[in-house]
C-alpha cells in the first residue's frame, strides 16, 4: 500500500504566499515563443513548459521535495498553484516494495524527499542547487517544436537510481511526456511507477475506460475512514485504445462546479479546488501487454480527519507496466468541456 504525498504537512504546497528569500523572490521564468523556460539569472524559478498550457516545477517551487509539480495556469490558478503532483516509484527486481521518492529521506541531508535536479544532457550527473535549474533544449521536428530537459533523482534506498526526461511537444499544449531511465549505478528496475498522487485536490471520481465509466463510489461503496482504499487495477484490454493505437485512461471530477463546493469547517484552505473543472489523464503510445491502469481513494484529506466533499475519491492514478528504458508516459490536464 502505497503511503500519500505529504500534502496537508506542508502548507506551502498549496499556500499562494511564501516567507522573505524563497521561491517567489527568485528570477521569474521566461517566455520565450511559445515556451517556458527557468531564467539564466540564478537563484531561478525551476519551471518548464508551454506559455499557453501545462508547466512542470521543482523544488523549491511550493510543495514536498521529491515531487513533480503539475500546473495547469489555463484553468484560472495563480502562479505556484498547482493542479497534481507526480512522484517517481521504483522497485528493483526481487523486490516488493516501491521506493516512494517524496517519502524517504535523503541520503545527503537526511531530509524527507529525495532530491531533484536539472541538466540539459542526460550525462551530466553532478547535482546542481534546485535554485539552478538547466533551461531545457528547444529542437524541432518536421512541422513539430519540442522543448527537453531531464531530471535527475537521488538514489533510492533500494539501490535503484531513476532519471527523468521530460519533454513537451507544440502540437500538444495540455500534456507532457515523461520517460524514465537507469544510470549505470542503478540496481536493475522491475518497475519505475510515474504516480499523479493529488487526485483528492481535483475530487477525480470518475475514471474512464473503453467501454464504460467507473466511479469511485461504485469501487468502494462501504469504505470510510482516513487511511486508502484497497488499490483497484485495470488491464490493458479496458483501457482506450485511439486509433494510433494508444492507450489513454482519463479521471474527471463529477462535479459541475467543484470550485463551489460546501466543505466542512477547519478544512485547510490549500485543499479548497479553484479554477475551472479539468479532465486529467495517461497516454501509453506504445503499451506494453502487461500494461495496467492502477487508483485507490481516500474519503478524508491526507494527515487529516477533514471529510472530502462528495465522499471518496481517487487519490493515485497511475499507469503501471514492466520497466523498459525510455518508456515515455504522457500525462495530461485539458479543460473540460462536459
Amino acid at each position: 500500500m502505497r503511503y500519500a504525498c505529504l500534502f496537508c504537512l506542508f502548507p506551502c504546497a498549496l499556500a499562494t504566499g511564501a516567507p522573505p528569500g524563497s521561491w517567489e523572490d527568485m528570477a521569474l521564468p521566461e517566455s520565450e515563443g511559445r515556451w517556458v523556460r527557468p531564467s539564466a539569472r540564478f537563484p531561478a524559478q525551476p519551471v518548464w513548459g508551454h506559455v499557453d498550457g501545462l508547466r512542470v516545477g521543482l523544488e523549491p517551487m511550493p510543495g514536498p521535495r521529491g515531487l513533480l509539480r503539475v500546473y495547469s495556469p489555463y484553468l484560472g490558478h495563480v502562479p505556484g498553484r498547482m493542479i497534481n503532483f507526480i512522484a517517481v516509484e521504483p522497485t528493483v527486481t526481487g523486490q516488493e516494495r516501491r521506493g516512494f521518492s517524496e517519502l524517504e529521506l535523503s541520503q545527503t541531508d537526511g531530509v524527507r524527499g529525495k532530491r531533484f535536479w536539472s541538466v540539459n544532457r542526460p550525462n551530466d550527473l553532478a547535482p546542481q542547487p534546485p535554485d539552478h535549474p538547466a533551461r531545457g533544449v528547444v529542437s524541432r521536428e518536421g512541422d513539430v517544436e519540442t522543448l527537453e530537459v531531464f531530471v535527475h533523482v537521488e538514489r533510492f534506498n533500494s539501490g535503484a537510481d531513476p532519471y527523468l526526461r521530460l519533454r513537451f511537444r507544440s502540437d500538444r499544449p495540455f500534456e507532457v511526456g515523461i520517460a524514465s531511465f537507469a544510470k549505470r549505478s542503478s540496481r536493475p528496475m522491475r518497475s519505475c511507477v510515474l504516480t499523479a498522487t493529488m487526485g483528492n485536490y481535483a475530487r477525480l471520481r470518475r475514471l474512464q475506460l473503453a467501454d464504460r465509466i467507473v466511479q469511485s463510489r461504485n469501487l468502494w461503496p462501504a469504505f470510510d475512514g482516513d487511511a486508502f482504499a484497497p488499490v483497484r487495477r485495470f488491464p490493458l484490454d479496458q483501457l482506450t485504445r485511439t486509433p494510433e493505437g494508444h492507450a489513454f485512461v482519463s479521471a474527471t471530477t463529477d462535479e459541475s462546479e467543484p470550485q463551489k463546493a460546501d466543505y466542512a469547517p477547519f478544512t485547510f484552505k490549500g485543499w479548497k479546488y479553484t479554477g475551472l473543472r479539468a479532465v486529467q489523464y495517461w497516454r501509453c503510445e506504445s503499451p506494453p501487454d502487461d500494461l495496467y491502469v492502477r487508483v485507490n481513494g481516500r474519503t478524508k484529506y491526507w494527515a487529516s480527519r477533514t471529510p472530502i466533499p462528495g465522499g471518496i475519491s481517487f487519490e493515485n492514478f497511475e499507469m503501471v507496466a514492466r520497466f523498459r528504458s525510455g518508456q515515455e508516459f504522457w500525462f495530461g490536464v485539458k479543460p473540460d468541456q462536459q
